[in-house]
């Protein structure tokens, strides 16, 4: 992956053999991926995964018949100043076509702000609804897509009744509890405790002792990356598992393995992505995946696969667009689903449970 100061911003000379004019007639997407920080945990999963769609697409004559050329790029919380004028640069040189991002919202409605519609901007993981940018696209699920449906499971399945919110303090979490206390209200439960921390958590024995005098059944966990890592160790540690249950739509396997198999009892997550679904797609997936990386690759999950749907979500946009046609955007990747809308997509999701490093899939909730 090149640094971020290696590469030629120049405006292309159109000579023949000149490296900017080869540079230029690539077709080039910036790939922002988290590289640090409480995200940055998926940052190696994230890179494989769009490196073999970019290895696939470029294996059928790329897009427009041009090469991709993946631009990776930190979209880490704490880097987001650098960030815009990366993008701010490369989109007034006319450096790239497009953005496919794997970032928290936060940044994402930063970038808004520099990208302004000027070139297409596919956001991969789940997030919190109704973005209306132009030239967005969320492919993503939303809190209605996962919390709604699970929330009922599980209070039916588990006879939960008290609920303990906890997130870190920026856009997706907030958003999500709004709608989670809605859906448990409707129920029949009530929440004990709904409280935001920064990135980074310094203390997290503190925060799960917080949570545990408020006397939860269960505690929705919209903690990111790294730091839902520490909360999960303190809750094993402090053997809080024995009596709350935890629930997460962003716990995913990099997190799991992370946390210890011996901290992950009684632990639940809602998406779209595991990567033990025994489907033919997935397998086909985890065999092409494993197939391009020797040796051990990043581990598989929802947010690494996510940015492997971004970026063939884009070149069947792409597509789509040249051939103009209308309608629902169907693009190569491990679950089944296509695009209707950033408020519509067809994707099913499944109920699982940490299974030592690993989720069972328990259920379908849509």
């Amino acid at each position: 992956m090149p640094a971020l100061d290696e590469r030629d911003r120049s405006r292309p000379d159109e000579r023949p053999g000149n490296r900017s004019y080869l540079r230029y007639r690539e077709h080039n997407v910036a790939v922002l991926v988290p590289m640090g920080g409480s995200a940055g945990i998926w940052g190696p999963s994230c890179i494989s995964s769009a490196q073999l769609a970019v290895h696939e697409i470029n294996s059928h004559q790329g897009i427009d018949g041009r090469p991709l050329a993946p631009l990776f790029l930190n979209s880490d919380d704490s880097a987001v100043d650098v960030l815009e004028r990366e993008i701010a640069a490369l989109i007034e040189e006319g450096g790239i076509d497009a953005i496919v991002g794997m970032n928290v919202s936060s940044v994402r409605q930063r970038l808004n702000k520099i990208v302004r519609g000027r070139v297409p901007y596919v956001y991969t993981p789940l997030y919190e609804g109704n973005e209306r940018s132009p030239n967005v696209f969320t492919i993503g699920e939303t809190p209605a897509d996962q919390l709604q449906p699970a929330i009922r499971d599980l209070s039916s399945r588990l006879r939960v009744r008290r609920w303990a919110l906890v997130g870190n303090d920026y856009v997706w979490p907030r958003t999500s509890h709004a709608v989670a206390r809605q859906s448990i209200a409707e129920c029949g439960g009530t929440v004990t405790f709904d409280g935001y921390v920064p990135f980074g958590l310094e203390d997290a024995e503190w925060l799960v002792e917080q949570i545990a005098r408020t006397g939860p059944d269960i505690v929705l966990l919209s903690l990111v990356g790294q730091d839902a890592v520490a909360f999960n160790r303190a809750f094993g540690q402090m053997n809080m598992d024995r009596r709350i249950v935890r629930f997460s739509t962003a716990m995913e396997e990099n997190i799991l393995l992370a946390t210890g198999a011996e901290n992950t009892k009684r632990l639940y997550a809602a998406s779209s992505y595991f990567s033990s679904l025994a489907t033919p797609q997935n397998e086909s997936f985890k065999e092409r995946y494993r197939g391009i990386h020797a040796g051990f690759p990043p581990v598989l999950n929802a947010l690494g696969q996510s940015i492997y749907e971004g970026v063939h979500f884009y070149a069947a946009l792409r597509e789509q667009r040249r051939l103009g046609v209308d309608g629902p955007v169907r693009y190569r990747s491990a679950r089944s689903g296509a695009y209707l809308s950033n408020d519509r997509k067809s994707m099913t999701i499944y109920l699982s449970r940490a299974d030592g490093h690993d989720f069972s899939i328990i259920d379908k909730l849509s």
